[in-house]
């Protein structure tokens, strides 16, 4: 079922009202902070009224200026795509307002003003620029545009992630950049082959005509590696622990968040419905297994508080391949599983990078052995910081939990024990890295470091609010899956 016309004009809003305040930011940069939060608050409300639009009325089809592909730009919201526009702009609020907490706190200090007021002159623009792009990918319905779309997310991406200054970051954002660019290009010439099978663009199109013929195998492949690159799925990860881990905090939350969320969301826009899911599927199932196993370890062996999560964003990744095998089934719990899992990872992760970094912002440093006592600094960031590790583990009511519920009970019904085992050794591993951070963060120690700055109280209170929602979206599951139906 289509929207009617006035009501498929709410596509283009989620696009264009982050994209119209990148341009205000950029102009305006006095106050870039004010109106950073003013497209946020209006981008979060026309992607909430976009949701509901596709919940009480179906998918939606919108053509920029009238102009049918391939000429013409093509919009199209179905229940996937709306769930993950809606998750982009809760998290995406979330990390606003946590920013303008985040520069506020840095520039009282005002020790390196000129510096820190460069940065969030800078950090305004390529987050709405990045929050635009991720929405047009969510939305767009050809190939090419999202091939447009994962060039600007990526090139916001490497410019926020070069923001610190400091050269880590700059290393790991030039890392970061060349990988995306050779994840662009393979992506780019699988588009090519797509043409050339189906002479069209249209994702919903080719998904639905995958056949096992060489042109389509090639492009199948070329995007798939391409996209993996960018989700830094196992072994294509190297890139993302040292790009997370050293840009701002903020910026770590959308990176691990948001960014990856992008690429996998079109991984799966490729293989739904697909008939080669069955014969390949295997493939990235074995991938994120790995992935989750070698991400817990090497979590686990961290000694930084943000490169612990970094690598447990590489774990958690492989939740988002491993249930592949799940699709071929069409009853849609597979889904189920994959879409929950990105969304309750989402907020939890958020939350997690967002309070680990107020803690490095308060104290100087997060290295784990020395955090004890930091809760008496900062309850609530310790509060958030552990609730988000409880939706990672999967332990109930958490968002986590439902995901992995649904993983697992699809897993066993389908004979699939091996994944339904993968699952379950990964919450446990992931259990004992997070009770090592949070036993750390809880401790009841006395603090030898004194605080170096007062952090504001919307650096906190953000973070809290994410992680409980990863929390409450256990107990909210019915909306989010009704919407997934909408396809």
């Amino acid at each position: 079922m289509n929207l009617s016309p006035d009501s498929s004009a709410w596509i283009i809003w989620p696009v264009v009202v982050p994209l119209l305040g990148a341009v205000v930011c950029f102009l305006y940069k006095k106050k870039p902070r004010l109106a950073g939060h003013f497209f946020a608050v209006v981008t979060c409300g026309t992607s909430t009224v976009l949701g509901w639009q596709v919940l009480s009325q179906g998918v939606g089809r919108h053509l920029l200026g009238g102009w049918s592909p391939p000429l013409g730009i093509s919009l199209r919201a179905d229940g996937p795509a709306a769930l993950m526009v809606m998750m982009t702009a809760v998290t995406g609020l979330g990390i606003t307002l946590y920013s303008g907490g985040y520069f506020q706190s840095r520039l009282a200090g005002d020790s390196q003003d000129h510096r820190f007021r460069a940065q969030e002159q800078s950090f305004w623009p390529l987050w709405l620029l990045l929050w635009a792009a991720l929405n047009g990918l969510f939305l767009s319905g050809d190939i090419f545009n999202i091939y447009i779309s994962l060039e600007l997310v990526a090139l916001s991406s490497v410019g926020l992630t070069v923001l610190s200054g400091k050269p880590p970051s700059l290393v790991a954002a030039m890392r970061y950049l060349l990988v995306s660019l050779l994840g662009s290009l393979t992506f780019l010439l699988g588009v090519g082959f797509f043409y050339k099978a189906h002479g069209t663009l249209e994702l919903a199109v080719i998904s639905k005509a995958l056949a096992p013929t060489p042109p389509v195998i090639m492009a199948l492949a070329l995007v798939s590696v391409g996209l993996m690159l960018k989700t830094a799925l196992f072994p294509f990860h190297f890139w993302l622990p040292p790009a997370h881990a050293n840009a701002l905090a903020p910026v770590s939350a959308i990176l691990s968040a948001l960014v990856i969320k992008g690429s996998w969301y079109l991984f799966y826009r490729f293989w739904q419905g697909g008939g080669l899911l069955a014969a390949v599927g295997i493939v990235p199932a074995l991938l994120g297994s790995v992935a989750i196993i070698w991400g817990a370890f090497q979590a686990f062996s961290q000694q930084r508080l943000k490169m612990l999560v970094a690598y447990s964003t590489v774990a958690q990744i492989g939740y988002l391949f491993v249930a592949f095998p799940l699709l071929v089934d069409s009853a849609g719990q597979g889904r189920d599983a994959l879409f929950y899992f990105a969304i309750s990872h989402s907020c939890a992760k958020a939350a997690m990078f967002l309070a680990a970094g107020t803690f490095f912002l308060q104290l100087g440093h997060d290295r784990i052995r020395d955090l004890a006592g930091v809760r008496q600094l900062l309850p609530v960031s310790s509060f958030a910081f552990a609730l988000g590790g409880v939706s990672l583990m999967g332990l109930p009511p958490s968002g986590g939990f439902i995901a992995k519920y649904l993983l697992v009970s699809k897993a066993i019904s389908q004979d699939l024990w091996w994944l339904a085992l993968i699952a379950v050794v990964g919450s446990g591993l992931t259990a004992v890295y997070v009770f090592r951070a949070v036993s750390s963060v809880l401790s009841p120690h006395l603090l030898e470091e004194r605080p170096l700055l007062v952090v504001a109280a919307s650096m906190q209170w953000s973070a809290l609010a994410l992680a409980l929602l990863a929390i409450v979206l256990g107990i909210m599951a019915p909306l989010p899956l009704a919407l997934l139906e909408v396809t």
